[in-house]
């Protein structure tokens, strides 16, 4: 089903809402890797001023998926909970997208993820949107089962003046 309008506003991580889609997602993900990705997110670090999380609703308010921006370092954002119900369609180009801009706007140069290299599915979204592959950060360092991605962020272009 592709909603006919995606709404994508702020949430808190440990709203009901957003319990319910991060559960959804973390079975997803266990039925594919054998690991949900619990450990390697936590509500808090979406809670500062350089970081959010995000649920997306269509019209009638039916959420849709979420997504989650966390400070990596001073230039880099790192994306998290990254998740669009099955049989939806658009909704995860919209999250990406919206984590994209929020990132420009918090001056972040790059955005960087992981996941698990058996999740194709993900890794081939993540191409079409312009992530490649590079090394592998933090806790996946030495880790053969995942696949870190990274994407540079333009900055905005700047607005027209007029006279």
């Amino acid at each position: 089903m592709a909603p006919a309008s995606i709404v994508i506003d702020d949430a808190d991580p440990d709203c009901a809402d957003a319990r319910v889609l991060v559960g959804e997602l973390t079975q997803a993900l266990a039925a594919i890797s054998g690991d949900g990705g619990t450990a390697s997110f936590e509500p808090a670090d979406v809670r500062t001023a350089r970081a959010c999380f995000v649920l997306a609703r269509d019209a009638r308010g039916v959420l849709l998926g979420c997504a989650a921006l966390r400070p990596l370092d001073a230039d880099t954002g790192e994306v998290k909970r990254m998740y669009a119900r099955p049989g939806t369609r658009g909704v995860g180009a919209a999250l990406l997208a919206h984590l994209e801009r929020r990132a420009q706007a918090l001056t972040y140069t790059a955005l960087v993820l992981e996941t698990r290299r058996i999740n194709t599915r993900a890794v081939a979204f993540y191409a079409r949107h312009g992530y490649q592959r590079i090394a592998n950060y933090g806790k996946y360092v030495g880790r053969a089962n995942a696949i870190c991605l990274g994407k540079t962020l333009h900055a905005p272009a700047p607005l027209a003046q007029t006279d």
